[in-house]
């Protein structure tokens, strides 16, 4: 997915189907050579809307990928770079703000399916090639020539095309493993914005992409949790939205009697899923004090190293026993910053735990 491209990487590869928020994060990219290639951006519901551009000149070529686009399909010859953030025009409500949220398996899960289908994408190169030496006999060596470049092209195009259509297949058949923000209400939209801000705030973290936070296997994890809480979003959308047809249908007493007790326990599960909300924003409340150490840790190993030319100086401006009380309170200053990284560093990997719905957070296994 830098913006949230930590959970997918920083790079597209130039040839290929990718799903925005599942294989790739919405994002501004970049690549160094497009000419006579192309790319779609599959936006509006469904990727219903797609808009694109062909051929490409030669030459950098840059796209925006909005948080809100289905899918981006791409062939170009090199690969784009991630080298910005999402965009940030053209965001109305919540829910255009969040991102879709996968099942963690199910991008391997498509990869071996597809993987499974690239023997036979190959399969129509070759029978072209076939017909050209069965009617070279009749036709000449013309006709073998131009059916040649023929399958060339189709082994360029038709084995990519096939996968990516292939994939798109799947991935339409397994639509319980994915939820897009239109599957929320407003209420499980906030939550979610909620969630997906803290597992950015973690992911984008200085400490997180250094591996100070090694405890902590934060790629598997956070993206664990987000699936997670977003299914328990979306089952409590559903039952809200049907006590509110109940209401609307049948506004008698026996059936708001009757709903009373469902609405409690739907009250329950929102409140232990906003403990468990709260839990991810607490660990990323410690990243970032983590990363605030981190800058000041920085700060001053770069004042260490400059520290011989403040020795230099009072050596040369105090010949007394002024200069070593003023050269040990640097020290014990230092010395300060140093166990303030620590503990923070410390607070953060413990929070990392992220606790499956109480407020305490264990540690991960």
């Amino acid at each position: 997915m830098t913006s949230n491209a930590s959970a997918w990487g920083n790079s597209i590869p130039g040839i290929g189907t990718f799903f925005v928020g599942i294989d790739v994060a919405p994002g501004r990219y970049r690549c160094e050579e497009g000419k006579g290639g192309w790319w779609v951006r599959f936006t509006g519901p469904g990727g219903g809307q797609p808009v694109g551009s062909w051929p490409l000149p030669a030459g950098p070529t840059e796209i925006e990928i909005a948080p809100t686009d289905f899918a981006f399909e791409t062939h170009i010859g090199t690969y784009w770079r991630l080298i910005g953030p999402a965009p940030e025009s053209g965001r109305g409500s919540s829910a255009t703000e969040l991102r879709p949220v996968a099942d963690p398996s199910l991008r391997a899960e498509l990869d071996v399916i597809v993987g499974r289908q690239r023997p036979l994408a190959w399969m129509a190169p070759v029978t072209v090639l076939g017909f050209g030496v069965i009617g070279s006999p009749l036709l000449g060596e013309l006709w073998l020539l131009a059916l040649a470049m023929l399958a060339l092209m189709v082994a360029l195009g038709t084995p990519s095309l096939s996968l990516d259509l292939r994939r798109a297949r799947e991935l339409e058949r397994r639509r319980d493993r994915f939820l897009m923000p239109e599957d929320l209400d407003d209420e499980g939209r906030e939550l979610l914005a909620r969630v997906q801000m803290a597992v950015t705030t973690v992911q984008e973290s200085e400490v997180n992409q250094e591996g100070l936070l090694d405890t902590v296997d934060n790629a598997v994890t956070l993206p664990r949790q987000e699936w997670e809480i977003a299914q328990v979003l979306a089952k409590q959308a559903k039952l809200r939205a049907e006590q509110a047809e109940f209401t609307e249908t049948a506004p008698l007493p026996e059936i708001e009697a009757a709903l009373r007790p469902l609405r409690d326990k739907l009250q329950l599960s929102v409140e232990a899923v906003t403990r468990r909300v709260e839990a991810l924003e607490r660990y990323a409340d410690r990243t970032r004090a983590a990363d605030e150490a981190l800058q000041a840790h920085r700060h001053l190993e770069t004042l260490a190293e400059r520290a011989h030319e403040y020795d230099e100086l009072l050596a040369d401006t105090v010949r007394d026993e002024l200069a070593i009380p003023s050269i040990e309170r640097l020290t014990e200053q230092g010395d300060e910053l140093v166990r303030a990284l620590r503990t923070r560093l410390a607070e953060a990997a413990a929070a990392g735990g992220l606790a499956e719905g109480g407020d305490e957070l264990p540690p991960a296994k």
